[in-house]
């Protein structure tokens, strides 16, 4: 689509001309976890929200990567980039996908399960070592329903602007609540066990890598690398200009998933004080409201952090977590704080390996 018919359907669009991306973080700008990831079972490693699944062991590791190649003249600066590590040889029961989950509650608009049912529009830029036909898809993961549309990659190694309409289920309802109901994924590599029709909601038994027979393996040739920026889903037949929004705004949303408090040495934590002489208490505070209680962790070591209190130090190896909510979590050290109960301080870490992070992903 052109500059002109872009704008055209934008103005033209009866949807909202802010907010109207589904996806977050589409062009690839927030990496909280890190740039660079090597995995052998898939999840979330590089850039935010954006998953990378695989459902076979066999199916061994890939590289997940913050990538500066982008497509010229779109005012992007990042993309997820996917490096095959060794070439597999696909059997029927393997799929592999890039997928976004998103929460019920942010697709009531949608209107499945009416007759009102809305269609929707992704638009990405990809680019592929690998040429032919691809697959992209819409899952409902409450109702176990699938959406396959197919587009080609012409040249290999090319930036190229892909735009499906997927039709709203009439059929079924999502759940309107915080949990997983709508995900779209873009297929690396299925069996035949994941083949299904395009172009149609039709059942599908689990959340996989569902794609039609014509998908081609880029699991299967060594050393592939896949690039994916830019993308848009919204209500509607026809795609629009891509929603660029402040970096502030993206990395808020995607906090609501995950958020991580500190990674490397002298980061403050905030005050601590001592219940004990043995046990020191201290308090999280999130950046912003979690989708759900997080799944806490801290990387621990000797003296990873600190408790400074009355003109001295008092190193501790690592935080244990008590009460946690969607706002805040609590935590202490009863294992090695060694101080005078009743006094406070300052809490930080104090080695490069430190990290505490807060996980709320669907």
């Amino acid at each position: 689509m052109s500059k002109a018919a872009e704008l055209a359907a934008l103005i033209g669009s009866q949807s909202a001309l802010s907010n109207r991306n589904l996806v977050i973080n589409g062009a690839m700008q927030v990496a909280q976890r890190g740039t660079s990831a090597t995995n052998a079972g898939g999840g979330y490693h590089t850039i935010d929200r954006f998953r990378f699944s695989q459902n076979n062991s066999g199916l061994g590791n890939y590289t997940t990567t913050q990538s500066t190649d982008v497509p010229s003249g779109e005012g992007f600066s990042s993309s997820i980039k996917i490096t095959n590590d060794n070439a597999k040889t696909v059997t029927n029961d393997m799929s592999a996908f890039i997928t976004q989950k998103i929460e019920g509650q942010n697709v009531q608009h949608l209107k499945y399960g009416t007759s009102s049912a809305e269609s929707v529009t992704v638009s990405f830029y990809v680019r592929s070592s690998v040429t032919g036909t691809f697959c992209c898809h819409l899952f409902q993961s409450g109702n176990n329903r699938a959406h396959v549309k197919e587009y080609t990659i012409f040249s290999a190694n090319t930036f190229e602007k892909k735009t499906l309409t997927f039709t709203g289920d009439t059929a079924n309802s999502l759940a309107n609540d915080n949990s997983e109901e709508l995900r779209v994924s873009w297929v690396l590599g299925s069996g035949s066990d994941y083949d299904l029709s395009a172009n149609s909601w039709v059942n599908a038994t689990a959340s996989k890598g569902w794609a039609t027979s014509n998908q081609t393996d880029w699991i299967a040739t060594n050393g592939a690398t896949f690039y994916l920026t830019g993308v848009q889903l919204e209500v509607g037949e026809q795609a629009t200009p891509f929603e660029h929004e402040d970096a502030g705004t993206t990395l808020q949303k995607c906090q609501r998933y995950y958020f991580k408090f500190l990674e490397g040495s002298t980061k403050e934590i905030g005050v601590a004080w001592y219940y004990t002489a043995s046990h020191a208490s201290f308090m999280f505070r999130y950046p912003t409201t979690m989708r759900a209680t997080p799944t806490a962790t801290d990387a621990a070591g000797t003296g990873y952090y600190t408790i400074y209190s009355n003109g001295g130090s008092d190193a501790i190896n690592s935080v244990a977590f008590e009460n946690g909510s969607t706002e805040q979590y609590s935590a202490l050290n009863n294992s090695e704080a060694s101080g005078t109960a009743g006094q406070a301080g300052l809490v930080r870490s104090t080695n490069a390996s430190a990290k505490i992070e807060f996980d709320a992903e669907l």
